[in-house]
């Protein structure tokens, strides 16, 4: 997956992508809109994905282009999430400074 920076709409705005194996063909900053959906937008989309490849009888060129896509919708999440998760944790006292 990439480590690509996402977009300014993401929850906090900055932040890395997530960590794992990258699809081959896919790229940072999709053209096909990824970076621009929000995490329920992506999680949808990437739900319709899974459940078009389970059902089978695409074609390999279709089942390739599925995956790739689903590579970058879950990408996508992870990057909503991992921005969330940097919010949260900015947002919440550090136990140090409870303690002065």
């Amino acid at each position: 997956m990439s480590d690509a920076t996402p977009t300014s709409t993401a929850p906090g705005g900055a932040g890395s992508g997530s960590t794992g194996s990258k699809a081959a063909g896919t790229t940072d900053g999709d053209a096909n809109g990824v970076d621009q959906l929000n995490y329920e937008q992506a999680r949808e989309e990437l739900v319709a994905v899974v459940n078009r490849l389970e059902a089978g009888g695409a074609s390999l060129e279709e089942s390739l282009a599925l995956w790739e896509r689903g590579e970058a919708l879950a990408n996508r999440c992870e990057q909503w999430l991992h921005g969330a998760q940097q919010r949260l944790e900015a947002a919440r006292p550090r136990e140090d400074a409870d303690r002065d």
